[in-house]
């Protein structure tokens, strides 16, 4: 099959072609921007465009399926010569059910923890050596790409995303999935540019779960009440299985699961982590994996890529950085730290970086969102609010919408990058949040203020 893809997506659509090829597609695309490893890999696997851009002399009728990123403009010119010769125009989601239509789909939803579930579920079947397809929103260790096709696989594991599908298919990508497996981990009010009011967003959720396939299976976190107002009013014909953060301690340093061989040292940490163990379990039981088998392979697993990744380390000090940028995911994250490191300063620093968190609209559901910190630190660059066309932040409004007297606010990224580099580390842990960097910070110097 001849696919070409009009990427820009990023990585996303980049592993997905790179699956495609290794599946023996014939692969062509084209993106405005491609950065490592993607180039790299792209490079390697000899389907790294010529140039970077978009030309219509590439698509030609005997192409059999284009690929439509979801950052694409609606009069892309790939895209409108597509249209013109009729040929067949697929969103990633679309592609990606395509794929496993003749497959046991089990799709991770949910406002927060997604990743972390999938990449849970994933470590534990590549550790009993047993072969799924896949597509996951990080690069996991143990795993060549994000996005994994084959003819004879069972299962395909779905990071199943809310957000919208493509320019020219405004249906959020999770509900094109039609799973026979499916988790909600949590919903808490997200991506206000796309679903301007808390209810619209929650009916997106609601129309997941009767996206069920009929005798299909939910399992959903019963600890977050919205989840469980939902789960329970679904109607259609469906098994469902709720969950709940189980029993934990924290000793040392170490956080000890309680399991039904005995307390269990584990390697992530904090409640939330917790409640998606236990989630990701209930999905293991489900696809074949029994609960010891289970509780075996989830001791080695380390995290997902920028959830809660250790940086670096040193006696007295640590350092973190976090993907976790909404307001439930930046108070879960913080409270976890302050949890395994009691006795310690934690400084947590938070960048106001996403669409969301740049509205001054949305800014007051933050109030509280960094309680557990010991210093709170917010930084936001003017520029993005410039770039995203949204009025701009005052340094009142967050104050404000933190609702903390002590909490140091910056916007110029040399001054925040001076106030780091001058703390005294000593007996702290030091949280960084964010789905950026900072206005240009190397996480690699941070490794030197802790080593």
């Amino acid at each position: 099959m001849k696919t070409h893809f009009i990427a820009i997506g990023g990585s996303a659509m980049h592993n997905l072609a790179l699956a495609l090829h290794n599946k023996g597609y014939q692969v062509t695309g084209s993106d405005d921007a491609i950065f490592e490893p993607s180039k790299s890999r792209l490079e390697k696997k000899g389907i790294m465009p010529a140039e970077l851009g978009w030309f219509p002399e590439k698509i030609t009728a005997d192409i059999d399926a284009i690929i439509l990123g979801m950052h694409a403009k609606a009069d892309n010119p790939e895209l409108l010569k597509a249209q013109e010769l009729g040929l067949k125009i697929y969103s990633y989601p679309e592609f990606l059910y395509e794929q496993s239509k003749n497959k046991t789909r089990v799709v991770v939803g949910g406002s927060h923890g997604k990743t972390t579930i999938t990449s849970m579920i994933l470590h534990v079947m590549h550790y009993h050596n047993i072969e799924v397809d896949y597509m996951v929103g990080a690069q996991l260790e143990g795993f060549d790409t994000m996005v994994h096709l084959t003819e004879e696989n069972d299962f395909m594991v779905l990071e199943g995303d809310e957000y919208l599908s493509s320019p020219i298919d405004r249906r959020p990508k999770f509900h094109l999935y039609q799973p026979n497996i499916a988790l909600i981990s949590g919903i808490a009010w997200d991506h206000i540019n796309v679903f301007p009011t808390y209810d619209f967003y929650v009916e997106q959720f609601e129309i997941f779960i009767d996206k069920i396939t009929n005798g299909g299976i939910l399992v959903y976190n019963e600890d977050d009440s919205e989840v469980k107002r939902v789960a329970e009013k679904a109607t259609n014909p469906i098994r469902k299985i709720p969950y709940t953060t189980p029993k934990y301690e924290v000793k040392d340093g170490v956080t000890l699961l309680e399991t039904p061989e005995g307390p269990m040292p584990i390697e992530v940490f904090g409640a939330h982590n917790l409640n998606n163990l236990a989630g990701a379990k209930w999905i293991c039981q489900n696809m074949g994996v029994d609960e010891a088998d289970f509780y075996e392979a989830i001791a080695s697993f380390k995290g997902a890529s920028k959830r809660l990744e250790k940086i670096a380390e040193s006696k007295t000090k640590v350092a973190y950085k976090d993907f976790a940028h909404s307001p439930s995911k930046v108070s879960a994250t913080t409270k976890a730290v302050k949890e395994q490191y009691p006795n310690r300063t934690v400084v947590a620093c938070l960048e106001l970086h996403t669409y969301s968190s740049l509205n001054a609209e949305f800014l007051k559901e933050y109030e509280g969102a960094l309680q557990y910190a010991d210093v709170a630190v917010v930084f936001y660059s003017p520029d993005a609010v410039k770039i995203k066309q949204l009025e701009e932040v005052t340094y009142e409004q967050i104050a404000k919408a933190f609702n903390r007297e002590d909490l140091i606010i910056y916007t110029n990224p040399v001054a925040f990058k001076e106030y780091l580099f001058n703390l005294n580390l000593d007996n702290s842990a030091l949280l960084l949040m964010s789905s950026g960097n900072y206005g240009g910070l190397n996480f690699d110097e941070v490794k030197g203020l802790v080593e």
